[in-house]
């Protein structure tokens, strides 16, 4: 498998195998007007197997959905073919409509203008729950 190297843009690498589809759905991946490549199941001596995302365009990426769904990703800043930067992602303390509620009493459901906010209340089980309703998010 050939896949282009990137001039200016972004590679999501140690997606856990078998998320990489669920990122680059929440990321919206696929509005994009630029070269995107979702490579799943690639041999990795730290994770068995893992997904990896390229994109060869400079944009803005929500590094609070990339910790929610996969926290421990490295995310490799590349310009000019160049790698300048990698982040090591970890959980969000707060996702702002990243996630919606889904309780149908929670004031969300009404008033359609609110942001969906959603806090870590446990770190260790990943748990988030809706600030106005208290309901746990489900992955």
């Amino acid at each position: 498998m050939n896949i282009d190297s990137i001039n200016n843009g972004f590679v999501i690498d140690h997606i856990t195998a078998g998320r990489g589809m669920r990122l680059f759905d929440l990321l919206n991946l696929d509005e994009l007007d630029c070269s995107v490549a979702l490579i799943k199941n690639v041999g990795s001596k730290k994770l068995g197997k893992k997904d990896i995302i390229k994109i060869d365009a400079d944009i803005d990426i929500n590094f609070d959905v990339i910790g929610y769904v996969n926290p421990g990703i490295t995310v490799n800043i590349i310009k000019n073919g160049e790698i300048i930067e990698k982040k090591q992602i970890e959980m969000p303390k707060q996702l702002v409509n990243v996630i919606k509620c889904k309780n149908p009493r929670c004031i969300t459901s009404v008033e359609q203008e609110l942001d969906h906010i959603f806090r870590l209340t446990d770190e260790e089980n990943k748990i988030y729950r809706c600030l106005y309703c208290e309901t746990q998010a489900g992955k």
